[in-house]
């Protein structure tokens, strides 16, 4: 690829400039308490905003959280991010209560060098996310002011096509940050050439969401192996019944298509925790994937086919996991994706996890994120990267 990274803009010199940086700190919030219960994707973009502040750059940050509808809506404010933003740093970080009116110009305006603002919520705009490419251009008009330079440091919005991704980067000399040219490297090694056996995990809930890169991969992998909510549709492709768990009865000719391709590559499940109801207290047991009850739903894959899952990824020199095994979110129906987690961390292979709740699961399950080759803060970006899809934002970078 022909991208200028940030390093490039370093050895050019920032002291005093203005760089305004997308980053991705679309974090999850507590519904209740409104605090944040995961910081990774803050993490993520701490070396390219230290390395800007160190050499005296002026910071700008822009970013999106949740889907408010192009006005302001305070349960999606950015303000309790620029808090632990500026725990992070170490510094404290100026926040606009507006993305690009009054407060916005003023935040700018008095930044000194090395301090950081950062804008509201994105999406209170609408032409952040505006189809019509006048109303999108418009805004992104307005966010360049804010910058002598741009860098993209957010990989997980980089397959979206709007104004702070993709029409900015038309407007600034453009770099990319330390975090997405990680990301790009990470997995063009898997659209490459990847170290044999090469074994993907897929989880998550529906087939129809994963089908495009289960295409993608499946004449390059040595073994596929389901699990999550996706695998009882696979499941009923074989002919089995599967009680009242998650269907898309749409694609169970799909699912059966992929397994006549591709005999002996798809593995799947053998048994299941199955559940009354979809509840953390539900009455629930371990029951053959042949034997599903009717009135049950599988929650989780069980401990057989964990070890199965552990034995195919024994060998295996490169692994992508992206989906969990189950509702892990609920403690009785996490083990499946702690075990393929902790099997994925010890194989010894070249490890990337695909972002999404996948890395969520990660952290939420205690486990060790340095044991992990790669761990994407992009779910939906780093799968369209693997179907061989356009990504606007790297697109952008390169022109």
């Amino acid at each position: 690829m022909s991208i200028r990274t940030l390093d490039d803009l370093l050895a050019e010199g920032v002291s005093g400039r203005r760089v305004l940086v997308r980053a991705d700190l679309n974090v999850p919030l507590d519904k209740q308490s409104g605090a944040i219960t995961d910081d990774g994707r803050i993490r993520a973009v701490l070396p390219t905003l230290s390395a800007l502040t160190g050499a005296g750059a002026k910071v700008t940050v822009c970013s999106h959280l949740g889907r408010p509808k192009g006005a302001p809506d305070p349960q999606f404010s950015l303000r309790p991010v620029a808090d632990r933003l500026g725990e992070l740093l170490g510094a404290p970080v100026h926040f606009a209560t507006d993305t690009v009116g009054e407060s916005a110009r003023s935040t700018v305006d008095g930044l000194a060098d090395g301090e950081v603002a950062l804008l509201e919520n994105l999406r209170f705009n609408a032409g952040e996310t505006s189809k019509d490419e006048a109303e999108r251009g418009a805004f992104a008009d307005q966010l360049a002011v804010f910058g002598e330079a741009y860098v993209d440091d957010a990989f997980g919005a980089v397959h979206r096509k709007h104004a702070s991704v993709y029409d900015v980067a038309a407007r600034l000399p453009h770099f990319a940050g330390r975090l997405v040219l990680r990301e790009v490297e990470v997995l063009s090694t898997l659209t490459g050439e990847p170290e044999r056996p090469y074994v993907v995990v897929l989880g998550g809930s529906k087939v129809s969401d994963k089908l495009a890169v289960i295409e993608a991969l499946l004449p390059t992998v040595d073994r596929l192996l389901i699990g999550g909510g996706m695998c009882f549709t696979f499941l009923k492709a074989q002919g089995l019944e599967v009680g009242t768990s998650l269907l898309e009865e749409e694609m169970v000719e799909t699912c059966r298509n992929l397994m006549e391709r591709a005999p002996g590559k798809i593995m799947l499940p053998v048994d299941v925790v199955a559940a009354d109801a979809f509840a953390p207290d539900a009455a629930h047991d371990t029951v053959r994937a042949d034997g599903i009850p009717s009135h049950r739903l599988g929650l989780d894959i069980g401990p057989e086919t964990v070890a199965g899952f552990a034995a195919a990824l024994k060998g295996a020199r490169t692994i992508f996991w992206n989906g969990p095994m189950g509702v892990f979110e609920m403690a009785p129906f996490a083990h499946g994706t702690r075990g393929v987690a902790e099997a994925i961390a010890g194989s010894g292979a070249f490890t990337v996890v695909g972002g999404g709740d996948s890395a969520a699961a990660v952290r939420a399950l205690g486990l060790d994120e340095s044991s992990f080759g790669h761990i994407s803060t992009g779910g939906g970006a780093s799968l369209e990267y693997l179907e061989g899809k356009a990504l606007p934002g790297i697109a952008a970078l390169e022109n």
